[in-house]
């Protein structure tokens, strides 16, 4: 049986995801970092009749990513698929424009959002590369496309984020491995942010998206089918919502 590591497990995109590869017959490690809702994530899951396992796990702590992927790898057996879709910061701190980024704001966000991805790849890629097979999915935002200047020191992180990625994929492609480039831009429904913003029975405020249409592209990334998916309704004019790339 097939593992997948599904590291920022919320109630939208990330089990939108575990659900869409646990119908395919995989077993489902997931990462957050709390384990508040598991329970209800693992019974969702067992609808499924597949194993899966929860783990509570900050990714930018150190330690935090590898004790994660031990764990799973543990209880699961070897990771043949890691969607990379944790959230990128603390939705309550004030964000700045990049006109008021400065190197220190730059060095935390490439800290928060890069330096975790290259640390998965680093724990994953060799076993995947002695086994000639394996997938990563990495997701950024559509700053990392288009210039969104409010969101300050995140969105040249983003760009960093999605640019090592395709770099990524070029490098292993040879080995059998696919590493795909997820870009989303949009209020996702079901998640943390949409639930934020949006009172119970009510419209969101923002143009949103489908978790699950977004799941069936990660299935595709993984497959290698596509190297680059790109979801956006925040700015349609310059992206093509749902295109592929």
């Amino acid at each position: 049986m097939s593992t997948i590591a599904v590291l920022g497990a919320g109630p939208g995109l990330g089990m939108s995801v575990a659900q869409r590869f646990a119908e395919e017959g995989y077993a489902v490690g997931l990462v957050s970092r709390s384990a508040d809702r598991h329970p209800g994530y693992l019974e969702t899951l067992a609808a499924s009749g597949v194993p899966a396992v929860a783990v509570a796990a900050d990714l930018r702590e150190p330690g935090g990513i590898s004790r994660a992927l031990a764990e799973i790898t543990a209880e699961l057996g070897p990771i043949d698929v890691v969607y990379h879709g944790p959230g990128a910061h603390d939705l309550s701190a004030p964000t700045v424009s990049i006109l008021e980024t400065g190197p220190v704001e730059i060095r935390r966000a490439t800290a928060e959002i890069v330096e975790p991805a290259a640390e998965v790849a680093s724990l994953v890629l060799p076993a995947m590369r002695s086994r000639g097979s394996g997938s990563l999915v990495y997701v950024s935002g559509v700053s990392a496309l288009v210039p969104l200047p409010f969101l300050g020191p995140y969105a040249p992180a983003s760009g960093a984020l999605r640019t090592y990625a395709r770099t990524l994929a070029a490098a292993v492609a040879e080995d059998g491995i696919h590493v795909g480039s997820l870009v989303v831009g949009g209020l996702i429904e079901r998640g943390d942010i949409h639930q934020m913003l949006t009172e119970p029975g009510t419209p969101a405020p923002y143009a949103t998206l489908d978790p699950d249409k977004i799941a069936d592209a990660v299935w595709r990334l993984a497959a290698g089918t596509e190297d680059e998916v790109v979801f956006d309704v925040l700015t349609p004019d310059l992206v093509n919502p749902g295109g592929g790339r």
